[in-house]
């Protein structure tokens, strides 16, 4: 937290990655130049969530980002999970477990009746695999995708470009053994949800200072928010789906009971950039290989894009 006579601290979001290494770098270069030295070297960089599936370097995006806190040794990092990150973690076994010790096979009840279609994992450790792990090693029976116009890429998550750029065939079981130890804490240690006091941002009234949450999808509107910051708090892998990781309408706005109150909650995760007050949706790539990674500074909010690595990659 900044001390009232210092200047406010500089606070960055990064949408999706989704494995586009040379759009990361791109955009990490673009955020460099387009901001004074000591507002970059000083920020707190919020990653949103999505860093592998679709694009085709999800070892190198861990790489780099693994890379950032030596490299900037006076900013802060904060990375967020979103739902392609929380399938990956499941899949190699480092999901955190559920708080009551209940086995991960409970969560796949509730979706069992997909299990057929989305051609869930079924190998060596599925029977001990959170319910999104097997959805994301599984192999789709529909070849294309019609919500983005696009063939799937192995399961409904398009995870087979991570396992390939880990070096094994997709849903293999060797994914596990293939990733590193130092990838396997950071999916370990992603955090759901990240609240910040004294965020100000510049309004058309003027500068206000602002509570800001950060989480990959958003808050549902008509849940009850308590259970909502729970869940995210605690990361309670008993949900099979985390409604503020994977939502979609119902994550959209801000919730009833922060309407009207001085709340930024941001968020990547839907394909696009809107912004509504002080409702942040920053995922203007969301994934597709010809779209740039979006960021958003504020108190300014300034927009920052890639501007290299929108066309194909290997």
């Amino acid at each position: 937290m900044s001390s009232p006579s210092a200047p406010p601290r500089t606070v960055i979001c990064v949408g999706d990655v989704h494995g586009y290494i040379t759009k990361l770098e791109s955009l990490w270069s673009n955020l460099q130049s387009a901001l004074p030295a000591d507002a970059f070297a000083t920020a707190l960089v919020i990653f949103l969530g999505d860093y592998n599936d679709r694009g085709p370097h999800t070892r190198r995006v861990l790489d780099f980002l693994l890379a950032l806190p030596q490299r900037h040794p006076a900013q802060r990092h904060v990375f967020l999970c979103g739902n392609h990150d929380l399938a990956f973690a499941a899949f190699v076994g480092v999901l955190p477990p559920p708080p009551d010790g209940s086995p991960f096979s409970a969560t796949w009840d509730e979706y069992l009746h997909n299990e057929e279609h989305e051609g869930w994992f079924r190998g060596p450790g599925y029977e001990g695999m959170h319910v999104q792990g097997r959805r994301w090693g599984g192999v789709i029976k529909d070849r294309w995708n019609p919500k983005k116009g696009l063939p799937y890429r192995g399961s409904i998550y398009d995870a087979q470009p991570t396992f390939e750029s880990y070096g094994v065939a997709h849903g293999s079981p060797d994914l596990a053994m293939a990733v590193p130890e130092e990838h396997k804490r950071f999916l370990r240690d992603l955090v759901w949800i990240h609240e910040e006091e004294h965020v100000p941002i510049d309004m058309d009234e003027g500068q206000i200072i602002c509570n800001l949450i950060a989480v990959h999808a958003g808050l549902e509107k008509s849940v009850d928010l308590n259970e909502q910051l729970r869940v995210l708090r605690t990361r309670d892998t008993r949900v099979p789906k985390v409604p503020m990781l994977s939502g979609r309408q119902d994550v959209w706005n801000t919730p009833k009971d922060l309407t009207g109150k001085h709340t930024i909650i941001v968020s990547g995760h839907h394909g696009q950039l809107h912004i509504n007050g002080l409702r942040f949706i920053i995922d203007e790539g969301g994934g597709y290989e010809d779209k740039p990674i979006a960021a958003i500074v504020f108190p300014s909010k300034t927009l920052i894009r890639s501007t290299e690595g929108t066309t194909s990659q290997d």
